[in-house]
């Protein structure tokens, strides 16, 4: 599992690990995911395979049910 919300997205853009995966984050590094290769979509939580992202706190219940649900193993 590797899950960020907000400004978090920062750390996958620099592990260069979100070519071509859906991701959220917030729209003040929007630009910055898309540059690293992200498909950046504006939901309150995207899911692709293991990378779980969010936009910003209001949406941590949406993010924290989707962790909860990938660490119980439902799809």
């Amino acid at each position: 599992l590797v899950a960020f919300i907000c400004h978090g997205g920062w750390i996958p853009i620099s592990a260069r690990i979100l070519k071509d995966k859906r991701a959220t984050g917030s729209l003040g590094i929007k630009d910055d995911l898309e540059n690293a290769g992200a498909i950046w979509v504006d939901e309150p939580v995207v899911r692709d395979g293991n990378l779980i992202s969010s936009r910003v706190p209001k949406d941590l219940p949406a993010f924290a049910a989707a962790m909860v649900d990938f660490l119980k193993g439902h799809s």
